[in-house]
């Protein structure tokens, strides 16, 4: 069991598999202009150190924000469904003793109705 073969033998697959689509020509066409655009960038933000730190402080920010967000929002619906626990009984008990006003009011309707000749 110490000399296991499978890491070895999916990493050659995915080798082999890499291998094989690159006969394709508008695959290796993609993967050149991909790896092209790639080092362009690389190489200008290389150059221009602080543009990349402000991108990315920009999307610190912008994924800060968003978690902010959705932390209001979690706390927020947590104090709903609090609330929503609070009232429930005090709703059920209301709905119960509406129910039994209903229940006296057409016993009593009903007597008041065979009382009448």
């Amino acid at each position: 069991m110490g000399n296991s073969k499978f890491g070895t033998f999916i990493i050659a697959g995915a080798l082999a598999g890499a291998v094989v689509s690159m006969f394709d020509p508008s695959t290796r066409k993609q993967i050149v202009k991909k790896s092209t655009n790639c080092i362009m960038e690389m190489r200008y933000y290389a150059k221009n150190t602080d543009v990349l730190k402000w991108k990315l402080e920009e999307k610190k920010d912008k994924y800060k924000s968003f978690i902010e967000q959705l932390s209001g929002d979690a706390s927020y619906i947590k104090a709903q469904v609090n609330e929503l626990k609070t009232l429930t009984p005090q709703v059920k008990s209301l709905v119960m003793d509406t129910k039994d006003a209903f229940v006296e009011s057409k016993v009593e309707y009903k007597s008041i109705v065979n009382e009448t000749p």
